[in-house]
């Protein structure tokens, strides 16, 4: 950051990539493509209007209803700003409070990981070191994206779903010379591949998209959605939640025209023999076959055949986007299609068998090599209890009650005080208007937060906390191969403070300030932190620049690419089984799970199983006639810069697609103010109409921030008031967004 406030240029780092930055003056004037990235996202675009929006949080603010005695309602309270030391003396006596009342259990650490792609200020990091000094908390297991996979995959492929979605995946050089066919269950949108874990400073997923189309490998997207993957691929409009019955089919046809591969299902499966039977009927009488199947998903039964003929015949790849398991039921989808690609024999092979959620974000399909370091030590965690992230609701709601999760049956605790910093509840939770309720039983919530999001307008006690423009740090992600110094753009906006500095100040008042800080400021931290991860890269023979190098060139690109037989996902396993066996009870991979089946779940049993979503278009009524999915928004990283965005009223209320034939019976033309609306709630939309969706199926992205609970509608359209809050069954307990049903009404004609 210049001193004098001259007009100067640097180069940041983001999660949805590198840009250049233009300031002056103390004010962010534009944000612009950094030169090295072939396709830079449009996102950062809305950067200077954001940072600098009037939506910031400006000091300290406390709910002046909590003030007094924790009367009124959040949500519905106004704020009082006081001093910043006085309101971490506030903050800090309530914690305190808290912990000796009724111990560290009733402590909820939130926070998402996306706020920052800095290594030291990365807001998750922050709080739960903080949270640990002070003797812990409650914690949460999954994502709202993977949530689902992360409990069922290890039980089929015996490795931790994280580990196996950025580490092991095969990369898009391998997939473009030897995939022959690509089977796209959810399809490979660009869009949602703009953002990655800590920065994808290369957007490249639409571009070898392109090279397999040239090249003539067949893609074909699966889906409600056209729009899932680039033009030229091939489109199968299917029902969402019928996947699971499209790949049961496709197994169908494999036995019984004997495609399937027995020879790979003996050696290197166990448990084909005890599903086989339910496959072709003869333990339940009903045929999976694709005539069972067209009923479900609306795939003609003749292409189901062609289809599963071509793959068996051709080096296929099976991707399966994140979306799938974002539903009831979604292990199943999971599930069945690592037995699908088992049965082509295709599993450890270049260019075959199974990958998951290519597309979903920018670092998957690349290949480096792993380089750790720069990962703030959180410390030990003394309360071990832990709620999959999805639940956070129901934990609110049912203190002490018993739930089933994956083979356990935990509590869920008493929480009597939640601290968030970095991310926004009201953007990924289900059922806001629910959550909105549920969110009023605990004693105190405290959130960190630049800008006065639904979630700092619920808390009790705020904190204005810098965005990532306003300090410096290291931007670093193990799935790219650039590192960025990231400078001090302009001075903290505002009276905000960084996360760190916030935790600080309470750590001191708590007697933690040593075992938080360790006597460090953060300069200290970040220059410590580069330099054991200097140390571990020349330990693998890489040639760093030292820190204040790397301040000085703003930005350096690594020799991390890799390309070999390691990036075929399983390839050592299909080598040899016995030497390098997976980490299942068997070894193997558990088309049949035992673990599973002893769970005794009937959501979820020992195989996968076709089993229906309680809202779906098979349950479809005269009230909620329209399928509703909700995709990740195409103009901004979940909710972030939202403040910025609406404020183009062309841009608000979100975009609603709706099939021209589900339009006019409704009366409502392309542009239209709808409602669209459930038992659950309602929201207002703009009206896309479009062919490229699925006839009575409905498309609302999320992202809009949540609005005023006492309203009939929420205006700005956020499809979480209408989406089910449930999981997506006893094993996985992940979030069920793509599970609603809804009515849509133009405007005028809403009831």
């Amino acid at each position: 950051m210049t001193q004098d406030g001259k007009q100067q240029i640097r180069v940041t780092s983001s999660h949805w990539g590198a840009f250049e930055v233009e300031t002056e003056g103390g004010r962010i004037l534009s944000a612009r493509p950094f030169s090295e990235d072939p396709a830079p996202s449009a996102i950062p675009a809305a950067v200077p209007a954001a940072v600098h929006h009037d939506s910031r949080i400006a000091r300290p603010s406390i709910r002046k209803g909590w003030l007094n005695g924790r009367q009124g309602r959040r949500g519905e309270d106004s704020f009082v700003e006081l001093p910043w030391d006085e309101a971490l003396d506030i903050a800090a006596q309530d914690i305190d409070r808290i912990r000796k009342t009724y111990g560290n259990e009733a402590i909820f650490g939130g926070s998402y990981g996306w706020s920052s792609a800095g290594r030291f200020h990365h807001a998750q990091s922050q709080v739960h070191r903080f949270l640990n000094s002070i003797g812990g908390y409650v914690a949460s297991f999954g994502s709202y994206s993977t949530g689902c996979a992360q409990s069922i995959m290890p039980h089929v492929f015996g490795t931790d779903f994280i580990s196996l979605l950025y580490q092991h995946q095969q990369s898009w050089q391998t997939l473009h010379d030897h995939t022959e066919t690509l089977v796209m269950f959810g399809g490979i949108n660009s869009k949602n591949a703009q953002v990655s874990m800590g920065g994808i400073t290369r957007h490249d997923t639409a571009s070898w998209l392109e090279r397999f189309r040239a090249k003539g490998i067949y893609c074909l997207n699966i889906g409600p959605q056209r729009g899932d993957a680039p033009e030229g691929c091939d489109w199968l409009a299917l029902r969402p939640g019928s996947d699971t019955a499209l790949m049961l089919a496709l197994a169908y046809v494999l036995v019984q025209e004997g495609l399937a591969d027995e020879a790979f299902l003996a050696r290197y499966c166990t448990g084909f023999d005890r599903f086989r039977p339910y496959l072709m009927g003869e333990s339940d009488g009903c045929p999976k076959d694709p005539e069972w199947a067209a009923v479900l998903c609306g795939a003609d039964p003749q292409q189901i055949r062609i289809l599963a003929r071509r793959m068996a015949r051709t080096r296929t790849l099976i991707t399966v986007a994140w979306s799938l398991q974002r539903g009831e039921h979604g292990e199943q989808p999971y599930w069945m299609s690592a037995v699908l690609a088992a049965m082509l024999g295709q599993i450890g092979l270049p260019g075959g068998g199974v990958g998951y959620g290519y597309g979903a974000i920018g670092g998957v399909g690349k290949s480096f090599r792993a380089l750790q370091g720069m990962t703030l030590p959180q410390l030990d965690n003394p309360v071990k209890t832990v709620i999959p992230v999805a639940r956070m609701a129901d934990m609110l709601r049912f203190p002490g009650a018993r739930y089933d999760f994956n083979g356990q049956q935990p509590c869920y605790p008493d929480i009597r005080l939640i601290y968030w910093a970095g991310g926004n509840p009201y953007h990924h939770h289900q059922d806001l208007n629910a959550l909105h309720e549920a969110w009023q039983r605990p004693e105190t919530i405290i959130v960190n937060e630049p800008w006065w999001t639904a979630t700092a307008k619920r808390a009790d006690i705020v904190f204005p906390a810098t965005t990532p423009y306003e300090r410096e740090d290291i931007g670093r992600s193990s799935m790219d191969d650039y590192l960025f110094y990231m400078p001090q753009l302009i001075p903290a906006v505002g009276k905000a403070r960084d996360d760190y500095a916030i935790f600080c100040g309470l750590a001191e008042r708590l007697g933690a300030s040593e075992r938080f800080s360790e006597g460090r400021m953060a300069a200290a931290w970040i220059a410590d932190l580069y330099a054991e991860f200097h140390q571990t890269a020349q330990a693998q023979g890489l040639d760093l620049p030292d820190l204040a190098t790397l301040k000085a060139r703003n930005w350096v690109r690594l020799p991390l690419a890799t390309e070999g037989p390691d990036t075929t996902l399983f390839a050592r396993f299909r080598a040899d089984p016995e030497a390098s066996p997976l980490g299942t009870p068997s070894g193997r991979i558990e088309i049949f799970s035992d673990t599973i089946e002893g769970f005794g779940y009937a959501d979820c049993p020992g195989h996968p199983v076709w089993l229906p979503p309680s809202e779906w278009l098979g349950t479809a009524t005269a009230q909620t006639p329209l399928h509703l999915v909700s995709p990740q928004p195409g103009d901004k990283l979940h909710s972030q810069l939202e403040c910025a965005l609406a404020d183009s009223e062309d841009a608000r209320p979100v975009a609603l697609m709706i099939h021209p034939e589900d339009a006019a019976a409704r009366g409502i033309a392309d542009r239209d103010l709808v409602r669209v609306f459930n038992s659950r709630g309602a929201c207002h939309a703009r009206a896309r109409v479009t062919p490229d969706i699925l006839r009575g199926v409905t498309a609302l992205p999320t992202g809009a921030w949540y609005g005023d609970p006492g309203s009939a509608a929420d205006a700005d359209g956020n499809p979480n008031v209408l989406t089910k809050d449930v999981g997506t069954s006893k094993l996985g307990q992940g979030c069920s967004a793509h599970t609603a049903l809804v009515e849509v009404a133009r405007l005028t004609q809403a009831r």
